[in-house]
């Protein structure tokens, strides 16, 4: 078993995804016309309208926030730190190339998991890549495929993994045992988590903007307080990253780990943000806006929050001193503030990891509903699984089961990345459509405009326009 794991790791992380992910970005960016730099203006805009009231959805602030609780997590302190150390400074270079293309990639899985939304039993709205891969493509048995592997590895060993990053960094800075970590944090989200997707919302709409925005306030001192030396730092990424400057890894190791940590880092392309992208009301109340919200979302997680760190990283002097990971950032951030660094980075995994275990549910009970199985029982069960993964997953580490879930990402980010391609022509449509009628008046969706998909689609959510603001 272990062997068919790592022989589709290596198939799926060493060659189809790393490739794939970066193709489908350049594609979505071409075919979009660069509308993640020409519409910039407009992604922000989305975000802070009026929020819309609709029966059983969210706002599109509370989804930006969702998707970044998942998005923004140990990928940030300790996967930027990996890079560095493996691929030197060049590495962020390619970062940010990675983020700036897969901003076009996330807007197109997201508008299709708007157009695509349903409403369940409860009025609540569900959607995501498992609804517009069974009607869209008309292949229901894709659509099982992916949610299964969405609720193995976002719903349960992910939990496991960022549980595993609270305990150690817990342990390091306060001496806390790893189990008693684990146990708290599993009282702590199972109080979030019953209170069903609504209240997740609630939660990251509240905690996701304090901890960016302390993180980032820091970093800003930091750089402040170096403020002499940051261009020389920009010009050593430029540098390193053409290889104009030698550095670890060369080219070559600075291009592949970027990329990879980049991709790890922002999940444009994975099929896990259109999960909760699906359920928010948008306003405009047409599909594109909400795929402008979640591509702002690779913004903020790999612009800013990744950039953050690897300034403080290169700032500080410490990079190529045999360190990596979380350890890395730590000592760079005490060379910076002193012994209380240790200590902030020890709060910060906790608060990224710990909304990223709640983003993480939230995807999970979404694909619950397509295969469904989202019955009370049904909920409840998923519930209890997550939960006793985060004690698990904070007292041991077990490899093979972290690298069968990366196993079970690679193959919902590959079926996602062909259904997403397969209907580009619909995205493109619903942007022109968009951007049209933006010039005149507020954008909305008219499905009559759409014979193609009106079968498809859930006319009730659609036909059932809010009040524009």
């Amino acid at each position: 078993m272990a062997t068919l794991i790592d022989s589709l790791n290596t198939l799926f992380w060493g060659y189809i995804l790393i490739y794939g992910l970066l193709a489908v970005g350049v594609f979505f960016t071409l075919r979009l016309g660069f509308i993640q730099i020409r519409h910039f203006p407009e992604f922000i805009r989305t975000v802070f309208k009026a929020p819309q009231a609709d029966r059983g959805g969210i706002t599109p602030f509370q989804a930006l926030c969702t998707s970044l609780a998942s998005r923004v997590g140990t990928g940030n302190l300790a996967g930027v730190a990996v890079a560095l150390a493996l691929g030197g400074a060049g590495a962020i270079f390619w970062m940010w190339v990675v983020a700036l293309i897969g901003m076009a990639t996330a807007y197109a899985e997201s508008t299709l998991a708007q157009l695509y939304k349903v409403r369940d039993q409860n009025g609540q709205l569900r959607g995501g890549p498992a609804f517009y891969i069974s009607k869209g493509l008309k292949a229901p048995w894709a659509g099982a495929v992916f949610s299964l592997a969405l609720i193995l590895a976002f719903g349960l060993v992910f939990n496991a993994v960022q549980a595993n990053s609270i305990a150690g960094a817990m342990e390091g800075a306060f001496g806390i045992p790893k189990l008693t970590t684990g146990l708290i944090i599993m009282a702590l989200a199972a109080i979030v988590i019953f209170g069903g997707i609504r209240k997740i919302a609630r939660f990251a709409e509240i905690v996701v903007p304090f901890m960016a925005i302390a993180y980032l306030l820091l970093a800003l001192f930091v750089i402040a307080m170096n403020i002499t030396e940051v261009p020389a730092m920009f010009a050593l990424i430029f540098k390193s990253a053409f290889g104009i400057e030698q550095a670890a890894g060369g080219v070559a190791g600075a291009l592949l780990n970027g990329v990879k940590r980049g991709l790890f880092s922002n999940e444009a392309g994975m099929g896990s943000a259109p999960n909760i992208a699906a359920v928010a009301t948008p306003n405009p109340h047409h599909p594109s806006s909400q795929g402008m919200v979640q591509a702002l979302g690779v913004f903020i997680d790999t612009l800013l929050i990744c950039t953050a760190t690897a300034l403080m990283i290169l700032l500080s002097g410490v990079l190529g001193n045999g360190e990596s990971g979380i350890v890395l950032t730590q000592t760079a951030l005490s060379h910076h503030i002193g012994g209380a660094g240790h200590y902030f980075v020890a709060i910060a995994i906790f608060f990224f990891a710990f909304t990223s275990i709640i983003g993480n549910y939230s995807y999970a009970e979404n694909a619950l509903t397509y295969l469904k199985w989202a019955s009370k029982p049904g909920i409840f069960i998923l519930r209890i699984l997550a939960l006793a993964m985060i004690p698990w997953g904070a007292y041991e580490s077990v490899a093979m089961v972290f690298n069968a879930a990366d196993a079970a990402m690679g193959l919902m980010a590959t079926i996602n990345l062909i259904a997403i391609v397969l209907l580009s022509g619909l995205v493109v449509k619903l942007t022109k459509d968009y951007f049209e009628q933006n010039k005149t008046h507020t954008p909305t969706f008219n499905s009559d405009d759409y014979p193609e998909v009106q079968k498809d689609i859930d006319l009730s959510v659609w036909d059932e326009k809010p009040k524009q603001d």
